[in-house]
């Protein structure tokens, strides 16, 4: 939520927490009433459950549409779910366009979506069901339907006259797209041409044939790389003939990036991007127990590996007091690696060309970090415990923690991608796995070699 949302629906929010629970429901329909649909969905989202279902039945039904396609994901199946499937139904008709539609049925019951879909007519039972198929992170996925194509031998006087027959022309349309009779993709005609040529011209003398579409099965990574580079406002998707299919538009694509943003942000902690912050106790419990429990199993590990020198820490209760910081900077210089890389990757700046300089990048900086903080530290072990065998222990387990650190962290992200892992869940706990391991038997197998 930005800032100024929060500035919007905060106050608001609080004045219908109060009369939520006096139960003055006239009042609070008549306070949504004076906002817009954006500032309802926002308030939707800011929401404990309970409150959220009293909102939403509040909310008139020929404003439910506006407000549906601006709610986040993981809050539709909440409010959706136990509704019946007809209302569902009418309600979807009105939402807009094809990919919000796509959106509202992929996280609703399998059940009720098959409900819906067959109170659909055939034509757009037809066309949602061909979304449908495409995996949700590709450009079949993201696109939509709505597409405003010409074709090449008439002339921009037909093609204005033919898109003044509509009633409105779908959001972000920037150009229209030109095709062969058997729906081809030839080339787009900006608007910022349409409307400053002669119009006696034809589609074919003023269209650009230089825009590059993007297939159907490009994943959705690449294609708000492709925005970003070329500045584009939208895009033609075309399939495996190169025929068109739809369009992606920027708004399309700044989701993307929002979602991508929040699944690094949560994925770090274990968590995913949806987790309702507002979801119910149980739900929430359960949708982090897993990853918990993979952390305790990697606690254990690394407790097993203390446990293993447990005479040297015995004789030496100095180890006992340093450890945290050997396992502690190995695991922030990782996380450093680790975030970098997972960033590259995003961006899909990462390849097979680029990779070995970057590992070799990171280990270089990790042994530089290591030789410096280890030195402050060595120093300071030194001085408080007086013990210059000690000093060396930990200056030469500080170095090879931080080395495995920065190696790890640059090779983890591509591991665990070509497992079909995500990294930016899985990466957090693998890497601090391998760095409490790999600290503590450095330090404490040091020490038992020097002091026994």
């Amino acid at each position: 939520m930005s800032q100024s949302e929060n500035d919007t629906v905060t106050p608001v929010r609080q004045q219908l927490a109060d009369l939520i629970e006096t139960g003055t429901y006239n009042q609070v329909r008549n306070l949504m009433e004076m906002l817009q649909a954006a500032d309802v969905a926002a308030l939707l989202r800011a929401s404990p459950p309970s409150q959220r279902r009293i909102i939403w039945q509040l909310v008139e039904d020929d404003e439910r549409a506006g407000i549906l396609h601006q709610i986040d994901d993981e809050i539709i199946a909440d409010l959706l779910g136990s509704q019946p499937a007809d209302e569902v139904a009418q309600l979807i008709e009105n939402v807009g366009s094809d990919d919000d539609v796509i959106d509202i049925l992929q996280h609703l019951p399998d059940q009720m979506t098959q409900q819906i879909l067959a109170s659909m007519d055939t034509q757009d039972r037809d066309r949602v069901e061909n979304l449908l198929s495409y995996p949700e992170d590709t450009a079949g996925g993201m696109m939509d339907t709505d597409a405003i194509s010409v074709r090449p031998q008439v002339t921009l006087d037909v093609v204005i006259r033919y898109l003044r027959r509509y009633p409105e022309l779908p959001p972000t349309t920037d150009c229209v797209y030109v095709v062969s009779s058997a729906n081809e993709f030839l080339g787009v005609l900006p608007f910022t041409t349409l409307l400053v040529s002669d119009p006696s011209m034809t589609v074919r003398e003023m269209m650009n044939t230089e825009i590059e579409p993007i297939p159907v099965d490009m994943p959705e990574s690449e294609v708000t790389s492709r925005f970003e580079r070329y500045d584009l406002v939208s895009a033609p998707v075309i399939d495996e003939e190169r025929r068109l299919v739809g369009r992606i538009t920027i708004d399309d694509v700044v989701d993307v990036i929002i979602d991508e943003g929040e699944h690094s942000l949560l994925g770090m902690a274990g968590l995913t991007e949806d987790d309702d912050a507002f979801a119910s106790i149980v739900p929430t419990a359960r949708s982090r127990a897993f990853w918990l429990g993979a952390n305790l199993i990697t606690a254990f590990i690394a407790s097993a590996v203390i446990n293993l020198f447990e005479e040297t820490i015995a004789k030496v209760v100095a180890l006992a007091v340093l450890m945290p910081i050997v396992a502690s900077m190995g695991g922030v210089a990782g996380s450093q690696t680790l975030t970098l890389v997972i960033r590259t990757m995003a961006h899909g700046d990462l390849d097979a060309n680029n990779r070995r300089w970057l590992r070799n990048r990171e280990l270089a900086v990790g042994a530089i970090n290591g030789v410096v903080w280890a030195l402050l530290v060595a120093i300071g072990a030194a001085l408080v415990f007086r013990d210059l065998t000690l000093a060396f222990v930990i200056a030469a387990a500080l170095i090879i923690n931080m080395l495995t650190a920065a190696l790890s962290g640059a090779m983890l992200p591509s591991m665990l991608k070509s497992l079909k892992i995500d990294p930016a869940i899985a990466g957090t706990v693998v890497l601090t796995t391998i760095t409490d391991v790999v600290g503590f038997m450095s330090f404490l197998g040091l020490a038992t070699l020097f002091y026994a």
